[in-house]
């Protein structure tokens, strides 16, 4: 996928859902997969359904959105049997988004509709509300004049978008959610079940190369989602508990809240100058650590060691250039995809689906780049970052 000037607003994890809500139009937007020369084909249309067993085993170490224990996405499957019975059924599919321009909405879409494919499932609409609670409601009514069986959605707010998820539970239609639910429905009785990535894993990954990189000691900074969003808050919990509890000779000496994607360089600039000692940052998320690297080069600290969270196009370059940023945590957003249609299709079957699933945390190196932008997007890199690797 290409590097984009708008990637300010490529917030992985769903980062900002339910915290941006504003005016929208009337009319559900139909969104068409952007097509790259290196996009793989739909799944295969044998064999069961499951999310790549060749994603790391590691143990789940985050909680769902109101506290439930994590089942491995790895663990789900949809055998050929089951598959044969969902396909006589004929079931509709509609995916309602809360943004759709960027590389983690793009591979959610891409691993919704490949699964969806693999079990005869016709996706009548992929929606964007751009961010906008009163849009994404208009898009929910629009998407339920198309009587889909399912929709699989990411809240913008879960506060003003609760009652028209209320009303598709109501109508009979199968709620699978990403990374958060909306308020008062009810896991069992209104949704599915709800799937996003082990973000407090990728954090310890982050701080567990902030550590290697280090050589286990050194004053480093923290720059958190100053928001009360379960999200971005196990990540900042994740690192930080790491660092303390089994790196003594690392010391955090100053943390920095950022409001928005934007606000990144703004608080990095302000961090370094009070703290000229600095060695290393973590950063929330991808598009704020492209500003702390903005701001380390603007202040001649090419030396500063930056960690985050989520595989972007900007940061995968830095990495794979040998750049301030050193490594990070990624999330998997095609298996995802995958595993959320896979809850579908238990709840078509009669199945019971588990509270809250996670796909397992990622560690990203140079050393593993291409293989890990491999394993996230189920596509090859682009070519800009292997070219920055020579």
């Amino acid at each position: 996928m290409k590097a984009k000037k708008y990637s300010a607003l490529l917030l992985g994890s769903a980062l900002i859902a339910g915290l941006l809500a504003g005016c929208g139009g009337n009319q559900a937007q139909e969104v068409k997969t952007p097509q790259t020369e290196t996009q793989t084909k739909p799944a295969e249309t044998n064999g069961p359904l499951t999310v790549n067993q060749a994603l790391p085993d590691s143990q789940i170490l985050s909680k769902g959105p109101h506290g439930e224990t994590a089942v491995s996405a790895k663990t789900l499957k949809l055998t050929e049997d089951d598959l044969k019975k969902i396909k006589e059924k004929r079931y509709k599919a509609a995916i309602v988004m809360h943004y759709a321009g960027n590389d983690w909405s793009t591979a959610q879409v891409e691993g919704l509709k490949a699964a969806f494919n693999k079990m005869g499932i016709e996706v009548v609409a992929v929606t964007d509300a751009q961010f906008k609670a009163e849009k994404q409601v208009a898009d929910i009514e629009t998407v339920l004049a198309k009587n889909p069986d399912i929709i699989v959605s990411i809240p913008v707010d879960p506060v003003s978008t609760a009652s028209a998820y209320k009303k598709a539970a109501e109508k009979g239609v199968k709620l699978v959610f990403m990374d958060n639910t909306p308020n008062d429905l009810k896991h069992g009785e209104d949704y599915v079940s709800v799937v996003s990535a082990d973000n407090y894993g990728n954090g310890v990954e982050a701080a567990k190369i902030m550590a290697e990189k280090l050589g286990g000691k050194g004053k480093v900074g923290v720059i958190f989602h100053d928001s009360d969003f379960f999200v971005t808050k196990q990540r900042t919990d994740a690192f930080e508990k790491t660092i303390k509890e089994k790196y003594p000779d690392i010391q955090i000496v100053d943390r920095g809240g950022i409001i928005g994607p934007n606000d990144g360089e703004k608080v990095t600039s302000a961090m370094l100058t009070k703290n000229p000692d600095l060695k290393g940052i973590f950063v929330v998320w991808d598009v704020p650590a492209e500003g702390a690297l903005a701001a380390a080069r603007t202040a001649g600290r090419n030396d500063l060691i930056i960690t985050t969270i989520d595989l972007g196009t900007n940061v995968a370059l830095d990495i794979a250039q040998g750049g301030p940023i050193k490594g990070l945590g990624a999330q998997l957003p095609y298996d995802q995809g995958v595993a959320e249609a896979i809850l579908a299709g238990y709840s078509l079957l009669g199945k019971e689906a588990p509270a809250y699933v996670a796909v397992p945390a990622l560690r990203v190196t140079k050393e593993n780049v291409f293989e890990a932008w491999k394993m996230v997007y189920n596509q090859d890199a682009p070519k800009a970052v292997h070219d920055a690797a020579k």
